[in-house]
C-alpha cells in the first residue's frame, strides 16, 4: 500500500523546504523524504554554524552555469528582500558581515527552526531517514519506492543537492533520476573548495600553514579579492575558494600578494628612508612576517633596500604582483561547498523548473547545474529555485 499526496520533495535542504511550504501554501498535500537523520544538515553547518542564508548584492553574474542566463527568471521573482522579510517575519535577528553577506546573529538553527515552522502551518509531512531507491513513471504521476514505504504523487520534486560533503548527505541520486529521465548531466566537480600543492611548491609553503594575508586571485579571466590562508595542504580562504570554481588542473592561476598597492612606488620610497633595512623587513610592514621573509628566503633574495635599482624593484613588485601558484588540485567534494555542472539546465523551464521532457519532474537547487559564488548566493538560488518549483508543482 502506497502513501499519496499531490507533491513528493526528495531532499529537505534548503531548496526542498523552500519548494514544500511554498506548494503547501497552495493547499497541496506535500511529502518531503531525507535520507538523513534530520534536515537542513548543511544549512546548519554553513557560515561557521551562523547561515549566510543570502546576499543582498545578489545578480545572475554572481553564478557559473554553461547556460548564464538560466537563472535569471526565478532570482528576479524571489529576492534577497523577499528571503529577509521572512526571516523578519520570524524574528530572527541578523546582521550584514561584509560584501553583502547575511548572517544569523545567533545559530543557524534559527533557519531550520523557521523553514520547519513554515512547513508545520502549511501542513508539511516531512520524513527523516528515508532514501528514495526508485522512481517509476505512473499513468498519472510517479511511483517511489523509499526506505520506509512506497509514495504516490502527482508531482516529483528532486532537490538532493551534489555531491559535495558526503557527510552531511550529499550524493549522485538526482543526477541518476535526471539520467533517467532522459536529461543531459553536465560533468561535475567540486567548486569553492581549497586548492593542494605538491613536490616542491608545498614544502616550500607547508610549514606556514594558519598564516593569512589579503590577495586578489585570477584566473581565466576572473579575479577575486579576500583572503588566503595557507594550510598543512595548500591554499585556502575565501579569494581562493572564490578562484577555485573558476580553476582546472593545468589553468594559470596568479595572486597579487599586495593588491591596491603601489608595489614599485612604495619600495622606492622605502630605499630612500630605510636604505639600511633588507627587503624581508620592508616586506615583513606589507604581509605576515613569516610570509615575507618565506617569499625572500625562496623567490626574491634579501638585500638592503641601497642594494636594489629601479629595474631590481621593478622586477620584484611584478613578481608581487603576479605570483604564480601551481596547484596540483583540490581537496575535492570531501571539503568543497558546492558542486560545479550537474542537470542541463537545457532540459528546464527556467520560470518553474520543471522538466521539458517528463511533466511533473522539477529539478532545483545545487542538483541543477547552476553554481553561485561564495558569499550566501548559494542560498538564495536554493529559495529561488524552490519557490519557482512550489509555486506550481
Amino acid at each position: 500500500m502506497s502513501s499519496a499526496c499531490d507533491v513528493l520533495v526528495i531532499g529537505a535542504g534548503a531548496a526542498g523546504l523552500m519548494c514544500a511550504l511554498t506548494a503547501g501554501q497552495r493547499g497541496r498535500r506535500v511529502v518531503v523524504l531525507e535520507r538523513a537523520n534530520k534536515v537542513g544538515k548543511k544549512i546548519l553547518m554553513s557560515g561557521g554554524g551562523r547561515c549566510n542564508f543570502t546576499n543582498i548584492g545578489t545578480t545572475p553574474a554572481n553564478f557559473l552555469s554553461a547556460n548564464p542566463h538560466f537563472c535569471k527568471s526565478a532570482l528576479a521573482r524571489y529576492t534577497p528582500s523577499d528571503f529577509i522579510a521572512l526571516v523578519d517575519r520570524h524574528g530572527i535577528p541578523w546582521h550584514e558581515k561584509e560584501l553583502g553577506q547575511l548572517f544569523c546573529d545567533r545559530s543557524s538553527k534559527d533557519i531550520v527552526r523557521m523553514l520547519l515552522d513554515e512547513c508545520e502551518a502549511a501542513g508539511v509531512h516531512v520524513v527523516t531517514e528515508c532514501e528514495a531507491a526508485s522512481v517509476a513513471r505512473g499513468s498519472d504521476g510517479f511511483l517511489v519506492r523509499a526506505s520506509t514505504g512506497d509514495f504516490d504523487c502527482a508531482s516529483l520534486v528532486v532537490a538532493s543537492g551534489g555531491l559535495s560533503i558526503p557527510s552531511l548527505g550529499g550524493s549522485g541520486l538526482g543526477y541518476q533520476l535526471a539520467r533517467q529521465f532522459g536529461h543531459d548531466v553536465l560533468p561535475t566537480r567540486a567548486g569553492l573548495v581549497p586548492l593542494t600543492l605538491s613536490g616542491r611548491h608545498a614544502e616550500r609553503l607547508c610549514d606556514l600553514s594558519g598564516v593569512a594575508l589579503p590577495v586578489e586571485a585570477s584566473c581565466n579571466g576572473q579575479s577575486f579579492r579576500n583572503a588566503m590562508l595557507v594550510t598543512h595542504r595548500g591554499l585556502s580562504g575565501p579569494a581562493i575558494l572564490q578562484i577555485s570554481s573558476y580553476w582546472q588542473p593545468g589553468d594559470a592561476l596568479r595572486l597579487d600578494l599586495l593588491p591596491g598597492l603601489d608595489v614599485a612606488a612604495h619600495l622606492r620610497a622605502q630605499r630612500s628612508e630605510r636604505p639600511a633595512a633588507e627587503l624581508r623587513t620592508v616586506l615583513a610592514d606589507l604581509m605576515p612576517r613569516r610570509f615575507a621573509h618565506r617569499l625572500c628566503e625562496e623567490w626574491l633574495g634579501n638585500r638592503p633596500m641601497r642594494e636594489l635599482g629601479d629595474r631590481a624593484l621593478r622586477e620584484i613588485a611584478s613578481a608581487l604582483g603576479q605570483w604564480p601558484v601551481i596547484a596540483s588540485g583540490t581537496e575535492g567534494y570531501r571539503t568543497a561547498e558546492v558542486t560545479l555542472g550537474g542537470v542541463d539546465t537545457d532540459g528546464l523551464s527556467s520560470t518553474t523548473m520543471m522538466s521539458r521532457h517528463v511533466p511533473g519532474l522539477y529539478f532545483i537547487g545545487e542538483v541543477v547545474d547552476v553554481t553561485g559564488w561564495l558569499g550566501g548566493y548559494n542560498f538564495q538560488w536554493a529559495w529561488a529555485s524552490g519557490r519557482a518549483a512550489g509555486e506550481v508543482a
